[in-house]
């Protein structure tokens, strides 16, 4: 059985309830960002639009178990105009050397997840191999819940199949519903 580790940055805790309802389904570890700094009101909202512009790391905690003691992290994070919310910014940034496979959830208004795992990308110099994204929409209304148990399942079955015959694993993505 594979060991996942699903590490979480929320700002308004709609990133962090996909990421508990992830770890409730599968049985896998659960890792959180916190900011040195947190944001609040208006100039919380301004400094979330100007980490994400202008691709900022701002200072973080983290609060988990090691990222490299794992087969797979998984994620779990807000998208910020458009952009990698920059609390994982950071976190991705500071431990690139320290990750294995790595698959992307991302929760959103509206667009901006591809920009996220091609950011991620190019941090960690090789593609995630599995990313999904919700609506806040769909968090909030539960509409998501099955497609992030078949990302679970899909991320399961994909590192049990490349621990066995040692393929490849090519990335893949789960899209959003349309609205």
């Amino acid at each position: 059985m594979s060991k996942v580790l699903v590490v979480v940055y929320s700002y308004t805790s709609t990133s962090r309830r996909v990421a508990r309802l992830l770890t409730q389904q599968q049985g896998w570890q659960l890792g959180e960002i916190t900011e040195v700094r947190p944001r609040s009101g208006v100039m919380g909202a301004l400094r979330c639009l100007l980490d994400s512009l202008l691709r900022r790391c701002p200072q973080i905690r983290y609060d988990g178990p090691l990222p490299r003691q794992f087969d797979a992290v998984v994620l779990v994070s807000p998208i910020w105009a458009q952009r990698l919310a920059g609390p994982m910014r950071s976190f991705v940034a500071r431990r690139r050397d320290h990750l294995p496979d790595v698959a992307v959830v991302s929760v959103m208004g509206g667009r901006g997840a591809p920009n996220a795992v091609a950011e991620i990308g190019r941090i960690i110099g090789r593609a995630p191999f599995l990313s999904t994204a919700f609506t806040t929409q769909e968090v909030d209304d539960l509409s998501f819940a099955l497609r992030l148990r078949a990302l679970g399942t899909t991320l399961g079955t994909a590192l049990g199949s490349s621990k066995q015959s040692q393929a490849v694993v090519r990335p893949a993505v789960l899209s959003p519903q349309t609205v």
